[in-house]
């Protein structure tokens, strides 16, 4: 298999950490929310140069309530002028915060909700081609209203909230209605974690 490397010993799929030489790096745009960086680095022997969007990463919530409904909240994003039903989300911009405790707040911030129980679900990389944001899904389980309203402002102003059984997310994301990746890696991994 001419240009292809690999291990003889099959194993379990795992993605590999790999570290070339960057000869250059800077930041080429500074944006409100995100950065543009463009690198330099040798690579198979090739010089190559890359711009990607430098993300701070981000959470998001799959949150169930006593009857095993999932929340989701439907939210406008300007770059594909869509309203999209997704999972409560929001960036790891606060420095010093754990994943955790910015789901949490994250929770609380976009529809007033608290939970008792945590756990990971999954984690993935959103556009490893053009990004390095990697997203983290926690479930929250044993939920409960916090007892105050956050004032929300801009995008999150008419956040619509609604609780969905886990199926409706799963066949709304088989049959392109729901196209939000992470609502659907949360979703798909709710679901066959169930299993």
């Amino acid at each position: 298999m001419s240009g292809t490397t690999g291990s003889t010993e099959p194993g379990p799929l795992a993605d590999e950490a790999f570290e070339p030489n960057v000869t250059s790096s800077e930041v080429v745009f500074e944006g409100a929310v995100w950065n543009v960086r463009r690198d330099a680095f040798d690579y198979d022997g090739s010089s190559i140069v890359r711009e990607y969007v430098a993300h701070t990463g981000a959470v998001a919530i799959l949150a169930v309530d006593d009857e095993g409904r999932v929340l989701v909240i439907r939210q406008y994003r300007h770059p594909i002028r869509s309203r999209e039903w997704e999972l409560p989300a929001g960036l790891l911009d606060v420095s010093g915060e754990s994943g955790l405790v910015a789901a949490q707040r994250e929770l609380a911030e976009e529809a007033d909700l608290q939970a008792s129980d945590w756990s990971e679900l999954v984690a993935f990389r959103t556009t490893p081609g053009g990004s390095d944001e990697t997203v983290t899904v926690f479930k929250a389980t044993g939920v409960s209203a916090t007892g105050s309203t956050f004032e929300r402002e801009a995008e999150e102003a008419d956040i619509e909230v609604r609780w969905v059984a886990l199926d409706e997310i799963v066949d709304g994301v088989l049959a392109g209605r729901l196209r939000n990746s992470i609502l659907a890696i949360g979703a798909l991994a709710a679901a066959a974690s169930a299993h």
